[in-house]
C-alpha cells in the first residue's frame, strides 16, 4: 500500500519560515518525480513545486520562486519544501505528490499518480 505522509505544517507569522516533509512508503521513489501542490479555501488545487527523479531539475510556480526550495532524499524516501518569507496568500493545505518515472520536474504539473492527505499551513498577517 502506497502512503504519503506530510508533516511540518502549522501557524506562522508573515515573514516566517516552515519546512514541510513528505515521507513515502510502499514503493520505490528514486525514479519518480515528487513535489507539492496546495489548495487555498475556495480555490482550486495548484502546483507549487516539483523535483525530477534525478534531483537535478526543479520547477516552481511563479509566486513562490525565490522563497521556496524543494529537495529530496531518496534514501529516506522523503521530499521537503523549505518555505521562507511566508505571506498570508501562502495559506493553504499543502499536498505531497508523486508523479511518473524518469520524468522532469515540470511533468508533475500534468501527471500525479499518488497524493498525500495534506498538511495545513496558515500564515497570519
Amino acid at each position: 500500500q502506497v502512503q504519503l505522509v506530510e508533516s511540518g505544517g502549522g501557524l506562522v507569522q508573515t515573514g516566517g519560515s516552515l519546512r514541510l516533509s513528505c515521507t513515502t512508503s510502499g514503493l520505490a521513489i528514486s525514479i519518480l518525480t515528487m513535489g507539492w501542490f496546495r489548495q487555498a479555501p475556495g480555490k482550486e488545487r495548484e502546483f507549487v513545486a516539483g523535483i525530477g527523479w534525478r534531483g537535478d531539475s526543479t520547477d516552481y510556480t511563479d509566486s513562490v520562486k525565490g522563497r521556496f526550495t524543494i529537495s529530496r532524499d531518496n534514501a529516506k524516501k522523503t521530499v521537503y519544501l523549505q518555505m521562507n518569507s511566508l505571506k498570508p496568500e501562502d495559506t493553504a493545505v499543502y499536498y505531497c505528490a508523486l508523479g511518473g518515472g524518469f520524468a522532469q520536474a515540470r511533468d508533475l504539473k500534468t501527471r500525479v499518480n499518488y497524493w498525500g492527505k495534506g498538511t495545513l499551513v496558515t500564515v497570519s498577517s
